[in-house]
């Protein structure tokens, strides 16, 4: 038994090993190529500490490919680096909080080059503010931020986040084209059964959209995605030519950055799957109708990014080739 128990231990520390040596290699290559095109998935937490509360005291940062989330883990718990997984590429990044938000929140970057494994490696306060990489630069609130999901809940007009989950598990890749985050939701309870959840975030290694792919163990009504809803920026709704894909967006001086600033923020969806769009108070929702798997994808685009989009015209222009594109391939 004292055997069995050792190898246990021995084997669970070779396999952390292994995951820190995989995204260190990532790490350095990416770093050693410059600006040359890339993608990175990123999770890092707290080792060598100790859980006292919902609060992780003490410890070190360390990179990791896969994560069973603590049962003590919520907001701020200073576990999870950046608070979630992370996605970037030489345009931008973007992180989905691994707590009950559940929203998707933007780094505005002003570098092409690699920044993640830096970013809230002295705590939470930093990112927020300017920096020469760039910034946090979305308040998603209590939304889902830009391009997460949840469930609308029609009759008290909100959307339901992950409250209630048995066990969440997530594991990031790195490929050479693409990076991604599989995340599996054991148990989301928001109203009546409870279900189980697999959402796949890809980011490729051009332009800004990440593509989310959900997968549920049965059909429930109001799956959504949307983006957060900021006062007095305008809103469009636009369908495709063919009438298969459309999208959601806002563009404007919606940052935590510079009052100048410009933000757009988009959703691109399948009419197959779409129910309905319904404006809360804090939120644009696309509502899905029933169904087990749904894909669609959402974006930002900064105005401080290198060569990046500038203004309202350029963006719209933007998302109408995308629109062209998947009327002509079906993807992006």
């Amino acid at each position: 038994m004292k055997n069995i128990i050792l190898k246990s231990i021995y084997s669970g520390i070779l396999i952390s090993f292994i995951n820190c040596s995989a995204q260190t290699d990532v790490i350095q290559k990416i770093k050693k190529e410059g600006s040359k095109p890339f993608t990175y998935a990123e999770l890092s937490v707290k080792h060598g500490g100790k859980w006292e509360g919902n609060k992780y005291v003490g410890g070190t940062f360390k990179n990791i490919t896969e994560l069973s989330i603590p049962a003590e883990h919520t907001d701020h718990s200073s576990y999870i680096r950046y608070e979630g997984i992370g996605l970037e590429n030489n345009q931008v990044c973007y992180r989905l909080y691994l707590d009950w938000r559940n929203a998707t929140d933007i780094f505005g970057k002003k570098v092409t080059t690699l920044v993640l494994p830096e970013v809230g490696q002295d705590g939470f306060e930093s990112y927020h503010h300017d920096a020469p990489w760039g910034q946090d630069i979305l308040k998603s609130g209590r939304t889902i931020g830009v391009g997460s999901y949840g469930r609308y809940d029609e009759q008290n007009d909100f959307v339901e986040t992950f409250k209630i989950v048995k066990n969440t598990d997530v594991k990031v890749t790195n490929e050479a084209d693409k990076s991604f985050a599989t995340i599996n939701y054991k148990g989301w309870k928001t109203w009546g059964d409870a279900v189980d959840l697999q959402s796949k975030l890809t980011i490729f290694n051009k332009d800004r959209f990440v593509k989310v792919d959900l997968e549920l163990s049965n059909t429930i009504s109001g799956l959504c995605t949307g983006i957060v809803a900021i006062k007095d920026i305008p809103f469009k709704q636009v369908v495709s030519k063919n009438g298969k894909w459309a999208y959601i967006a806002t563009y404007g001086q919606q940052t935590l950055a510079r009052k100048e600033d410009n933000l757009g923020m988009a959703v691109i969806y399948p009419i197959d799957n779409f129910d309905k769009y319904v404006k809360t108070k804090s939120t644009h929702v696309v509502v899905f109708k029933k169904n087990k798997n749904v894909s669609y994808y959402f974006l930002g685009a900064w105005s401080q990014e290198p060569n990046g989009i500038k203004t309202e015209a350029d963006f719209y222009k933007d998302l109408d080739s995308k629109l062209e594109l998947l009327d002509k391939d079906g993807k992006l």
